[in-house]
């Protein structure tokens, strides 16, 4: 079991209502996650719309953290992205201003790619980087990026580069997947990606969440971390599940959005990025209903 597990949240993106980026909201959002007992954030994943953001927006982003006072430290970006010059180029951003690691995507794009084209894109980034201070997360969404990060793969990766591949975010949703790479390597940090997981996934030996709806319900996530092992473990994961399993009948990003719009009271964290679409008013309701049980309450 891993000593101190720990709740990345994947921090939506605001935008304004040309779609620009809403920088200060954005950092206010940050400072609220952290201050709601997130241990760090990993913006530029899927939550955050990442692959609706350009280059320069992501490395501006990461700068609006830093200067805005949040710890370096506490920050898993993401870097990856279809092409390799970019990849690198937001790697080494945060390697540079000091982040923890970065959350690193496989080549998305093209499908069918082979365990030796993928072995061959994190070594690009390793030597094009070339520091000592690199730390990378892998990460493994197969229903979204097509290709998958395989036990072979970072058996590879770790021979070549010891220490610099350090863990892992698995957002397979397969429990046996995620078990299978602690088991095999516990000398990584391995988070799921539902907080649903995270008693099995502690106590393999894993080191915690990094999910989506963190965004909206990280007290209560935090709470159940703090309370693994103890009589309070049972009740506080039957209601985190329970937010967990509503936003799964939901178009998550924009359901993330439109509940964080409603727990911040503020409808601008609601807009999304094209290809989104806003939640429908049909599923209003339902959306009322999630904020409801993710309300901050005393647990």
């Amino acid at each position: 079991m891993k000593r101190n597990p720990k709740l990345f949240v994947p921090a939506i993106t605001p935008f304004a209502a040309d779609l620009s980026i809403d920088e200060a909201r954005f950092l206010a959002n940050a400072r609220t996650l952290l201050d709601q007992s997130a241990d760090g954030l990993a913006p530029f994943g899927t939550t955050s719309e990442a692959a609706s953001l350009g280059l320069d927006e992501r490395k501006r982003l990461l700068a609006v953290l830093i200067e805005g006072g949040i710890d370096p430290s506490r920050l898993m970006p993401g870097t990856g992205a279809a092409a390799l010059p970019e990849a690198i180029a937001l790697t080494r951003d945060a390697v540079a201003n000091k982040c923890l690691g970065t959350l690193t995507l496989p080549p998305f794009y093209y499908k069918g790619v082979t365990e030796d084209g993928v072995y061959a894109y994190y070594a690009q980034i390793v030597e094009a980087v070339g520091s000592s201070d690199l730390k990378i997360y892998l990460y493994h969404i197969p229903q979204m990026s097509g290709v998958a990060i395989t036990l072979s793969l970072i058996e590879r990766l770790l021979k070549t580069y010891p220490g610099v591949f350090v863990g892992l975010k698995d957002s397979s949703g397969d429990w046996d997947n995620t078990h299978a790479i602690i088991k095999a390597f516990p000398e990584l940090d391995v988070y799921s990606a539902s907080e649903s997981l995270i008693g099995k996934n502690v106590a393999a030996g894993g080191a915690g969440c990094i999910s989506a709806s963190a965004n909206v319900n990280t007290m209560a996530i935090a709470a159940l971390i703090k309370a693994l092992g103890t009589e309070r473990e049972a009740g506080i994961a039957e209601r985190v599940a329970e937010v967990r399993k509503r936003f799964e009948s939901l178009p998550l990003i924009p359901a993330v959005k439109a509940v964080t719009a409603i727990l911040r009271g503020d409808p601008a964290y609601e807009i999304v990025r094209p290809p989104f679409a806003p939640v429908p008013d049909s599923l209003r309701g339902a959306i009322n209903d999630v904020a409801r049980l993710c309300a901050p309450t005393q647990v």
